[in-house]
């Protein structure tokens, strides 16, 4: 086995990550500070502000409409500073109300840079302002109360969406997540590669308990794992092979003491030695079986790409050619890696009860979910589903008799588990509604 390798540990790597996002926002906000010109507020003469008020509002290309409402209280809170009373005599003496009935309301902070003071000045410069025409800058609400007792307010029209500098803003914070997502994405599959190695490993150990042990390079947690998993894969080997060649032992310890029965019953009677050697015979076959389980159990085959669909075909031909009624569905070629032989005597073994209970056997191979899947059906009478589990146990069987004629050991459905999740699938029977019984066989391609 190739030694692991580790890396700097998943903290270690969670710790770079996250200190190399913060990292970058902080260069991002550090250049959205600096690079970044400072959002203008708009601004407007009170000669515009006027022409609103008057219902012939001015048409503007880059800054907000103005729009006239009454409403029945002043706008608030009230602005504040050097000029604003002079412009509020101004915009009473142009509209030719008392200086009271005017009120200029607003929510105004200092500005937030030098910048902006002078972006302005440049602004109003362009527009042909004078330096002794008066402005507001927006937000602002200009109330003119009137005859009534309500107040005609001139404000901006609310905007929807984002302004200018919020959609500068925003188109800076993608295009920096654009250029973070290659980082992420390298980062995220450094952290998730090794986890993905190790879950293939596990599934590969289901398929094939002898599958080679897990090489893997990875954080030094992930290498903790690994090593735990091979530990674990070669105890459950050791286990296993421990009580299949325990098995095997006293299946082959028994032959000798048979055999020194076989010569003492040769002095009985011709009535009583008939029914010790057919006892004999079964107790034979049995241990037979037994050796046989245990062989195939503890052999496991060179696994290679197999047909499978033409594996079943040839089986159902073979025992069509010996009088049995078998007969096989044409469908689609299914390919995956297994073991010939262990696969044909999976086949041969479900063949053989179908036609010994249920009388002939319809088979057929078809993909299903990632997996191929083997149906063979007979018209037998079926099973209780209550034995649908015990029948897979070694040495179980519904008919009591050792008899050929009517039944075997007990082993062949047990064969057939065995080697299906030797090959990480499984076999299950069930009854068919229209009568009989359906074995359904389920290997990952």
């Amino acid at each position: 086995m190739t030694p692991l390798r580790p890396t700097a540990s998943l903290l270690v790597q969670l710790l770079t990550l996250t200190s190399l996002t913060l990292v970058t926002a902080w260069a991002m906000s550090t250049a959205l500070l600096f690079l970044l010109p400072p959002p203008a507020p708009d601004f407007y003469r009170t000669s515009e502000i006027e022409r609103t008020y008057r219902g012939s509002p001015p048409t503007f290309t880059e800054r907000q409409p103005l729009m006239r409402i009454v409403q029945d209280k002043p706008p608030a809170p009230l602005l504040e500073g050097p000029t604003i009373p002079s412009i509020r005599a101004k915009i009473a003496e142009d509209l030719g109300v008392p200086i009271t009935d005017i009120v200029l309301a607003g929510e105004r902070g200092p500005l937030s840079d030098r910048r902006v003071g002078r972006i302005i000045r440049d602004r109003a410069a362009r527009a042909g302002m004078s330096s002794e025409e008066h402005f507001l800058i927006n937000p602002f609400q200009v109330g003119v109360r009137q005859p009534d007792g309500r107040w005609a307010v001139v404000r901006t029209e609310p905007k929807f969406g984002l302004n200018d500098w919020q959609q500068r803003v925003a188109l800076w914070f993608a295009l920096s997540a654009l250029l973070m997502t290659p980082v992420a994405w390298m980062f995220a599959r450094r952290l998730s590669k090794p986890i993905q190695v190790f879950a293939q490993a596990a599934e590969r150990l289901g398929r094939d308990p002898k599958a080679p042990p897990l090489e893997l390079r990875g954080p030094a947690e992930i290498s903790m794992a690994a090593r735990a998993f091979n530990e674990m894969q070669q105890r459950l080997q050791r286990y296993v092979e421990d009580r299949t060649a325990m098995v095997g032992a006293i299946a082959h310890d028994l032959r000798t003491p048979l055999t020194r029965l076989r010569f003492r019953i040769e002095s009985l009677p011709e009535e009583q030695r008939a029914k010790y050697a057919s006892d004999l015979d079964q107790m034979e076959e049995m241990i037979a079986a037994t050796l046989a389980f245990v062989r195939d159990a503890t052999k496991t085959g060179e696994r290679t790409p197999l047909e499978l669909s033409s594996l079943v075909e040839s089986l159902c031909d073979e025992m069509a050619e010996t009088g049995a009624k078998t007969e096989v569905e044409q469908g689609e070629k299914v390919v995956l890696e297994g073991d010939p032989m262990a696969l044909r005597r999976l086949v041969a073994n479900l063949l053989e009860n179908a036609v010994k209970f249920g009388g002939q056997a319809r088979a057929r191979v078809f993909q299903d979910a990632g997996h191929a899947v083997v149906e063979i059906d007979d018209d037998g009478p079926g099973i209780p589903p209550a034995d649908s589990e015990r029948v897979f146990e070694p040495f179980y069987r519904r008919e009591p008799s050792r008899n050929r004629q009517t039944g075997g050991i007990g082993l062949g459905l047990a064969v057939v588990r065995t080697i299906a999740r030797g090959h990480g699938g499984d076999v299950h029977l069930t009854n068919r509604s229209g009568g009989g019984l359906r074995a359904r066989v389920e290997l990952p391609l």
